[in-house]
C-alpha cells in the first residue's frame, strides 16, 4: 500500500515535523497490515481483525477494495449531492483550521491504521466510494488540519457529510475512537469557519426550535391543523410539494401524525414491592412528536417494580446541538439536566431516545474541563440506562402476555454503536411470547435520520433511508421497531413516500402492549394509523 503523502488534500505541502503549525504528535500516516493484494486470502491472522465488523455483519474491506494511493487533489473532490442550500463556495482557507480548544487528539488519530474495517459499515463511503467520504479518510483529512493544512470549503464538505453514526467504531479492530474525534472537529467548524448566510439562518433555525420543548408544544397547534385539512396531500398531488423552498420541504415530509397527547403524571407509583425509584427523560423531539412512548415508558417500570418521576421543566440534553458542534449550547443543555435530577433525587435515570441515551452517558466526557461540574457530570453519566437496558439488568417481574407476530428490529445508531447496545432489546422483544424476530440486511448502515442529517443533507439521507426501507420491507415482517425518535420518523416517511406503508413502533410500546394483554391487531393499527406515524401521501402529478 502506498502511504498517504501530506498535501494530497490539494492546498499546498503540510509542514514538516517541528515547524509551526505542524503537531510533534502527528507522525506518517502508518501502513496497515491489513492491506493485503486483491483476492489473495485473508487467512487465520485476520481473524481477530475480521471480528469487529462481523458484529455488526459487515462485509470485509478486501471485498469492496481499499486502495487509499491518493494523488494530489483527492481530498478537494466533493462527491456527493449538494446540499439543500447548495454546495459551500465561500473560497475560505481558515488556517490555522483548528485552535487550541479541544482538537482532534493527535493520538486517536494516530490510532487509524487504515485497515478499512471501518469502510462497508460508513454509509457515505458505501454510496459514493469517495475515500474522503469515510472515517479513515475524514482521519486524514483531521491529521492534515493539524500538520497547518486550512479549514476549506472542500474539507467542511467532507467533514459535514459524516453521519456520525459511529458504525465504523463498533468495526475497527484497533479501537479507533472516531467518537471523539469527529465530536472534537464539529464545534472547530462551527466556531471558525463561516457558513454561507443562509445555510447560517437554516441552522439557527433547526437548533433554535428543536432542542427546545416549549417551542415544539407550541407548534402542535398550527401543525395539527395544517395535517387535518389535507393541504399536504393536495400539495404534493399537484406537484407544488416540491416548488417549495427545499428546506420547509424537508422538515414538512418528516413531521409525524399528531393526535391527543397522552401526559403522564410527575410521579407514578410502582405496581406491587418497589424495586428503584427512577426518573424519565422526556426529550425535546420524543415529548412532543412522540408523547406516547413515553406514556409507554411509563406503565413499563412502574409495573416493573419502580417509581417512575418525571421532572417537570425539562429541556433538551444537548444531544441535538452537541451532535452539530454547537458545543456552548450543548452543555448549557447538559447542566440543567444534571441539576433537574439532582433534585429529583432518583437511583438511575431512564432514557427512550438513543441520541439522548449516547449524549447524557458522555457528560463526564463533555463537562471534563469544569471541576464543579465534572463530577456531578460522571455521577449522572453513571447512572444512565436505555430503557431496554434497564429492563435487562433488574430482570422483568411483569407477565408477557403473546403477541404474535414478527418483528422486523432496526437497530439505532447511537443505541448499537454509540453506546454498544444490541442483545438488550432483542432480549426483551425475544421475552415476549409469540413474536418473532427478522433480521435486516446491512444492519449495520445508518437510516439516514442521524439526528439533523436528514434536513442537513436531504439527498444522501434520502437514499440511505430508501435502503433501510427496502432491507425493512425485505423481512416481510408485519411490524418494524426503532429505538429512536429520528430513526422511526425516517424509515416511516420514507416507506410512505415509497408507498409502502408499515406499522413502527418503538421497544417499548411493543412490551407495554404485551403486558397490558393488547391484542395484536389492536397495536398494529395504532402503530400503523395511530399518533406519531407517517402520513400517507399521493403520489405526485406529473408536469
Amino acid at each position: 500500500m502506498t502511504e498517504i503523502t501530506p498535501g494530497s488534500h490539494g492546498q499546498g505541502d503540510a509542514p514538516p515535523p517541528g515547524s509551526p503549525g505542524a503537531s510533534p504528535n502527528v507522525g506518517p500516516v502508518r501502513d496497515s497490515v491489513a492491506d493485503l493484494p486483491p483476492g489473495e486470502p485473508t487467512g487465520a491472522v485476520r481473524g481477530a481483525d475480521e471480528a469487529p465488523a462481523a458484529v455488526v455483519g459487515a462485509r470485509r474491506p478486501l471485498d469492496i477494495g481499499q486502495d487509499i494511493d491518493l494523488p494530489a487533489g483527492t481530498g478537494a473532490a466533493t462527491v456527493g449531492t449538494p446540499t439543500l442550500l447548495g454546495t459551500p463556495t465561500t473560497r475560505q482557507a481558515v488556517q490555522p483550521a483548528f485552535d487550541e480548544h479541544h482538537p482532534p487528539d493527535p493520538a486517536l488519530i494516530g490510532d487509524c491504521v487504515h485497515c478499512g474495517f471501518c469502510l462497508p459499515t460508513c454509509p457515505t463511503y458505501v454510496l459514493w466510494g469517495e475515500e474522503m467520504d469515510s472515517p479513515r479518510g475524514r482521519i486524514y483529512l483531521m491529521k492534515e488540519a493539524l500538520e497547518g493544512e486550512p479549514l476549506d470549503d472542500s474539507m467542511v464538505r467532507h467533514f459535514d457529510q459524516c453521519l456520525g453514526c459511529m458504525a465504523c467504531v463498533t468495526a475497527c479492530p484497533s479501537g479507533v475512537q472516531y467518537d471523539k474525534l469527529i465530536e472534537a472537529t464539529r464545534p472547530q467548524i462551527e466556531r471558525r469557519y463561516q457558513r454561507s448566510r443562509a445555510e447560517k439562518l437554516y441552522r439557527d433555525l433547526i437548533y433554535n426550535l428543536f432542542p427546545y420543548p416549549k417551542r415544539l408544544r407550541a407548534l402542535r397547534g398550527p401543525l395539527r391543523a395544517y395535517q387535518a385539512s389535507r393541504l399536504g396531500s393536495l400539495l404534493t398531488r399537484t406537484g407544488l410539494m416540491s416548488k417549495l423552498p427545499g428546506p420547509l420541504m424537508a422538515m414538512e415530509s418528516l413531521a409525524p401524525k399528531l393526535g391527543p397527547v397522552e401526559r403522564v403524571p410527575e410521579r407514578t407509583p410502582a405496581v406491587g414491592q418497589r424495586r428503584a425509584v427512577v426518573g424519565l427523560l422526556a426529550g425535546c423531539v420524543q415529548g412532543t412528536f412522540f408523547p406516547d412512548v413515553n406514556a409507554a415508558t411509563v406503565r413499563v417500570l412502574a409495573a416493573e417494580g419502580c417509581d417512575v418521576i418525571v421532572p417537570r421543566g425539562q429541556d433538551c440534553c444537548g444531544a441535538l446541538p452537541g451532535h452539530g458542534g454547537r458545543e456552548e449550547q450543548a452543555l448549557g443543555f447538559a447542566k440543567r439536566t444534571i441539576e433537574t435530577f439532582e433534585r429529583a433525587g432518583v437511583d438511575y435515570v431512564i432514557l427512550n431516545a438513543a441520541g439522548c441515551g449516547s449524549n447524557v452517558k458522555e457528560y463526564g466526557h463533555q463537562l471534563r474541563d469544569e471541576p464543579e461540574w465534572a463530577e456531578r457530570a460522571e455521577a449522572l453519566a453513571k447512572k444512565a440506562r436505555d430503557i431496554s437496558e434497564f429492563i435487562v439488568e433488574i430482570g422483568p417481574v411483569a407477565e408477557r402476555h403473546p403477541l404474535p407476530m414478527t418483528v422486523a428490529y432496526q437497530d439505532a445508531c447511537h443505541l448499537a454503536h454509540a453506546q454498544g447496545i444490541r442483545e438488550e432489546p432483542r432480549k426483551v422483544l425475544r421475552g415476549i411470547p409469540g413474536i418473532e424476530l427478522k433480521q435486516l440486511t446491512e444492519a449495520e448502515l445508518c437510516c439516514g435520520s442521524a439526528g439533523t442529517y436528514n434536513m442537513l443533507q436531504p439527498e444522501p439521507a434520502r437514499e440511505l433511508g430508501e435502503r433501510k426501507a427496502a432491507a425493512v420491507l425485505a423481512t416481510g415482517a408485519d411490524l418494524m421497531v426503532t429505538a429512536n425518535p429520528g430513526c422511526w420518523m425516517q424509515v416511516a416517511t420514507t416507506l410512505a413516500r415509497m408507498g409502502k406503508r408499515m406499522p413502527v413502533a418503538h421497544t417499548v410500546q411493543v412490551l407495554d402492549a404485551s403486558i397490558r394483554g393488547v391484542p395484536v391487531e389492536e397495536l398494529l393499527d395504532r402503530a400503523l394509523n395511530g399518533p406519531g406515524t407517517a402520513l400517507a401521501r399521493p403520489a405526485a402529478t406529473d408536469g
